[in-house]
């Protein structure tokens, strides 16, 4: 498992985001704008440029230990492109904390 202070997930260099939150970070910021695990947030909310969120979603939902965890729906509201679906909002399980 990776460090919670190490960018996640690692890959080539070509397809690094500098600066990309780490899972945890997207976990908390997740956290602290639903009222309660599973419930659907605004991909727009977690404040990232529309490249960064199609980018680090699509990295988060490619790795099946995560994705498991990850719910995304197209609602009302901004819509980014993630992992080539359209989405405007994720609801995340609160058994991905089994992964820090």
């Amino acid at each position: 498992m990776p460090s919670q202070f190490a960018p996640f997930p690692r890959r080539a260099a070509r397809d690094t985001l500098a600066g990309m939150l780490t899972l945890r970070e997207v976990v908390d910021r997740y956290a602290s704008l639903a009222k309660s695990f599973g419930e659907p947030v605004a991909l727009s909310a977690f404040e990232l440029s529309a490249e960064e969120t199609s980018r680090l979603f699509t990295v988060l939902d490619e790795d099946y230990h995560i994705s498991r965890f990850l719910h995304f729906s197209h609602r009302t509201g901004q819509s980014y492109s993630i992992d080539r679906e359209a989405a405007t909002h994720i609801a995340i399980d609160a058994g991905i904390s089994s992964l820090f």
